[in-house]
């Protein structure tokens, strides 16, 4: 890099060729004090983008940018505004399929009607972002918003009132992701951030207070009535673990005591446990036959695990139909 050039080096090592101005040596597209109100700055952006530049770490704050073009026909290339700073940006109606914008700070852009199909979102701050009437298939979100991922460092640093101010911030992002995912059709997608809402509320409150146990257990449950795997997970081991018990305990069946048994061999001791599973699945499903019944402290354990059988497949029909009612 010459003496003459912009200082600025992305996170992905790359340099920039703009020559510097100032005594911060960064280029007109680098240097935040630099203000891109200027009407021919959309024009500008555009060309590079054409001639296949990366834009990374481009300071764009505020600029007025409706209706750019970084697409050009070309599908299969990426523009790479990655770690740019778009906030406050006006970006409504721009073309920006395909764009690279992992890192960007979208802090209060307006994206509404633009087109972010196949967009790269991974890591980007879209806090206040506005995204109405914005086109948003097959964008890449990201498993973590950057809030989440910021605050839980700083709550492992031990900087408390900072990480639950980004937990909140987290949460509303997670609120704002929903509606505008459910608002398009995409409800799995939707479900996934009002899950990850539930989780950044849970992790402002009190841990194990007792509005962090019932969030917990909720979450353990059915994943905020997101996720029936976690319902079926959990009857499962409701039912095995009841079914060990019913073992030790004992049960009857055809007027002989099944419990274990050290002495008798293994082959008698796996049938055994087989009738103690089936007793269980009867039991926790209410079907109750009645040619296994319950002796001693049994009796205990079937009450509890039929209530818990009741409670469960309610849970299970409401989760189900609240996913396929939409």
């Amino acid at each position: 890099m010459s003496e003459s050039s912009c200082k600025y080096v992305g996170p992905s090592g790359v340099s920039c060729p703009e020559a510097a101005q100032g005594q911060a040596r960064l280029c007109y597209w680098h240097d935040p004090a630099v203000s891109k109100s200027d009407p021919g700055v959309k024009s500008r952006l555009e060309k590079l983008a054409r001639s296949g530049r990366s834009l990374e770490g481009y300071v764009l704050r505020g600029a007025d940018l409706r209706d750019t073009d970084l697409t050009f026909g070309d599908t299969n290339h990426r523009v790479d505004l990655s770690h740019a700073d778009l906030s406050r940006a006006d970006l409504t109606g721009g073309h920006l399929f395909n764009v690279d914008l992992h890192g960007a700070s979208l802090l209060k852009a307006r994206l509404n009607g633009a087109n972010l199909n196949n967009a790269n979102l991974e890591d980007a701050n879209l806090l206040g972002v506005e995204l109405e009437g914005t086109r948003l298939e097959r964008v890449r979100w990201g498993r973590h918003l950057l809030q989440e991922r910021l605050a839980r460092a700083t709550h492992r640093d031990g900087r408390e009132d900072e990480a639950m101010d980004l937990y909140a911030e987290a949460e509303q992002i997670s609120r704002h992701l929903t509606a505008v995912n459910e608002s398009r059709g995409h409800y799995i997608l939707g479900g996934y951030y009002y899950h990850k809402e539930k989780i950044m509320r849970r992790m402002q409150m009190r841990l194990y207070s007792r509005e962090w146990a019932a969030s917990k257990l909720v979450d353990l449950l059915c994943g905020y009535g997101e996720d029936t795997h976690r319902v079926i997970g959990f009857s499962l081991g409701v039912v095995l673990v009841c079914a060990v018990l019913y073992f030790l305990f004992g049960v009857r069946a055809d007027n002989t005591i099944v419990v274990l048994n050290p002495k008798a061999g293994l082959q008698h001791n796996v049938l055994d446990l087989l009738t103690c599973c089936y007793f269980s699945v009867v039991t926790f499903t209410t079907v109750g036959f009645g040619d296994v019944v319950p002796v001693g402290l049994s009796r205990a354990v079937a009450a509890i695990e039929a209530f818990i059988g009741v409670f469960s497949i309610s849970l299970f029909v409401v989760v189900f139909v609240r996913k396929m009612m939409r």
